[in-house]
């Protein structure tokens, strides 16, 4: 945020505060007055805030992510394996959450096996439950759950990984995720300071 936003905020605090403060009638206290100027005055420019806070924080996640894959597409396939990228280890969460998310609005009461492997080449994951104990609540079945396995599946084929998500025979359902250990991205080549000097 600039110094003229930083200004431009401190003063409309001070009118908001100077509003809401004549609007209540001090002079005049009533739990009456001092409700409706509350309420007609503060609430919705606090409302207003935090919906701006939280608009600005989603967006820098949402940057941070873009960085990620513009970095992906503009880099060669170099470093060392041995070290998992941070993008792969983002990845391998959102999967896990996803997969964890679904069960429970899909399969309530079943048992969730997770497992994860790692070697210097890849990374899986699996995640795998068993048939649900109950009827799922068609509340909690229609919610959004973020970004969605077909989300996912893009996101790890951009950085050459499989994702497989299907019933299994046993009346339960899998979602196995095989993703490269190092992924470059354009963290990885940023020069260090040392390495500047």
């Amino acid at each position: 945020m600039s110094y003229g936003e930083r200004h431009d905020r401190r003063t409309a605090y001070v009118v908001l505060a100077a509003f809401t403060l004549v609007v209540m009638r001090p002079w005049d206290p009533s739990a009456t007055n001092m409700t409706i100027g509350l309420l007609r005055t503060a609430v919705g420019p606090l409302l207003g805030l935090y919906f701006d806070a939280r608009r600005r924080l989603v967006r820098a996640q949402a940057l941070e992510e873009l960085r990620d894959l513009v970095g992906i597409l503009r880099t060669a396939p170099e470093g060392d394996p041995a070290l998992a990228s941070p993008v792969v280890g983002r990845t391998a969460y959102r999967v896990l959450r996803e997969a964890l998310t679904n069960v429970r609005k899909h399969a309530p009461g079943a048992r969730v096996r997770v497992r994860v492997e790692y070697d210097t080449a890849q990374v899986r994951l699996t995640v795998h439950n068993t048939p649900p104990a109950g009827s799922p609540r068609s509340a909690l079945a229609g919610t959004g759950s973020g970004p969605g396995i077909a989300h996912l599946r893009q996101r790890i084929e951009l950085v050459h990984g499989t994702l497989r998500a299907e019933p299994c025979s046993d009346g339960g359902f899998s979602v196995e995720a095989t993703l490269p250990a190092f992924v470059p991205t354009a963290e990885s080549f940023a020069p260090t300071a040392a390495s500047a000097g």
